[in-house]
């Protein structure tokens, strides 16, 4: 696949535009309660960093919509590991929640042709949204030609943090490339510090996406998720070694994000790749000022490449509330609500027209990066863009067994199968 950049994004997943709706029986429907004067909202923020952003944006609904009792049903996880797997009992349950956080891309594919979710084309038509997004976002958020979730920001997966005081306490410099993290990581363990700190599954998996972006690069990176890149071959094995190299030397642990960034804060590792969204536990919960109690650099070897998700609502089929989740879907796609949520989630605005003095420090970078036409795009696999959830559940599987056998040709040649079974 091409190289693309900000203003195209276009499908990384084959047909992901032309993916069919299939033909469903409709839901039983919840009970309607159109009277109420409440709406429940359904995500996964409810650490640091993330709570902030979604109290700022609730508060604004509040405001907006007088008398609307908010229900905040968060389910704690990064990434929404733990938050999918209730959210499907309830969905499976004809219990829909009003609204629900998924990510742009190819995660929807599931709900929607389970029919379980609401085409919003009429929310974009009647607020003049299609031309306040970038049109490649909105191809994300469309399947069959119809529009089933509202943007509120867009994160980067391929970052890798630190902290430059302790760089220059061990003598060395932010790596470029992942054999350098490797050459660092023999004189950093003379000092008693592990070259990268990892956590629970997901953030390996986060990891393990951006060491192959690096080690492959864009198009072979895209190949993956189209079929254009064969899983088995010598360059995707040699990249899955490199990653198990770098296991090696990290501190691996079972805790989510915040307190395995905490590790690189304790001098315990030197580096941590996580997405974007730790600025906001950084600079809000740690009180950290950039370039000086943090720093940040593009993953080894993926200098100039955006590894972009995007957080987004929806309108489920049978949602008691409907009015209110419209209005809440509303304030997501708001200037304003982008504005007040974004600076405090660490991530840039999904709008063109936001107000871009409100973002500074990194995350001023990040916008300037997100915009710039020279910048390459590509989507998260754990994030939900590239792989539906059939394809990225034999994934998780696969990889729970490359863990412990850590045969990086069996692991490739798994994943390959997966590929071909969940794509017919």
């Amino acid at each position: 696949m091409a190289e693309i950049n900000r203003r195209q994004l276009l499908a990384i997943g084959a047909g992901v535009s032309a993916l069919a709706v299939l033909p469903s029986c409709s839901p039983s429907q919840s009970e309607q309660k159109p009277d109420e004067k409440k709406v429940e909202v359904f995500s996964w923020w409810s650490g640091p960093g993330e709570q902030e952003g979604l109290d700022a944006l609730t508060a604004n609904f509040k405001k907006n919509n007088p008398g609307v009792e908010f229900v905040n049903a968060a389910v704690a996880g990064g990434s929404g590991t733990q938050a999918r797997s209730v959210l499907a009992a309830r969905l499976q349950g004809n219990q829909p929640p009003d609204s629900y956080q998924l990510h742009a891309g190819l995660e929807a594919a599931d709900d929607i042709k389970a029919n379980r979710l609401e085409d919003i084309t009429y929310l974009y038509e009647a607020n003049g949204w299609k031309s306040k997004f970038p049109s490649g976002l909105i191809e994300k958020l469309s399947i069959g030609g119809k529009i089933y979730a509202v943007p509120v920001n867009i994160h980067r997966s391929n970052l890798m943090w630190f902290v430059p005081g302790k760089l220059q306490e061990w003598g060395i410099t932010p790596a470029k490339t992942w054999a350098e993290v490797l050459t660092q990581a023999t004189a950093l363990a003379a000092k008693g510090v592990k070259a990268l700190s990892v956590g629970a599954p997901w953030t390996q998996l986060h990891l393990l996406e951006n060491v192959l972006l690096g080690e492959l690069g864009t198009a072979k990176y895209n190949g993956l998720w189209d079929g254009k890149t064969d899983w088995k071959g010598a360059d995707v094995v040699k990249a899955l070694d490199t990653f198990k190299s770098l296991l090696a030397v990290s501190v691996v642990g079972t805790d989510d994000w915040q307190p395995t960034l905490d590790k690189v804060l304790g001098g315990q590792a030197a580096y941590h790749v996580m997405g974007d969204w730790a600025a906001g536990y950084l600079q809000g919960a740690k009180a950290l000022k950039y370039k000086t109690g943090y720093d940040v650099t593009a993953s080894p070897g993926t200098a100039g490449v955006y590894n972009f998700l995007a957080d987004s609502f929806t309108l489920p089929k049978g949602a008691p509330h409907k009015v209110y989740a419209e209005a809440w879907l509303k304030e997501c796609a708001s200037v304003e609500g982008q504005d007040l949520f974004n600076p405090l989630k660490g991530s840039v605005p999904a709008r063109l027209d936001a107000d871009k003095s409100k973002y500074k420090d990194y995350l001023a970078s990040a916008l300037q990066d997100w915009q710039n036409q020279s910048t390459v795009v590509v989507g998260s696999l754990v994030h939900g863009v590239v792989a539906n959830n059939a394809f990225k559940s034999e994934i998780e599987k696969a990889y729970g067994i490359f863990v412990q056998d850590k045969d990086s040709a069996k692991f490739a040649a798994a994943v390959s199968k997966a590929y071909t079974d969940t794509s017919k």
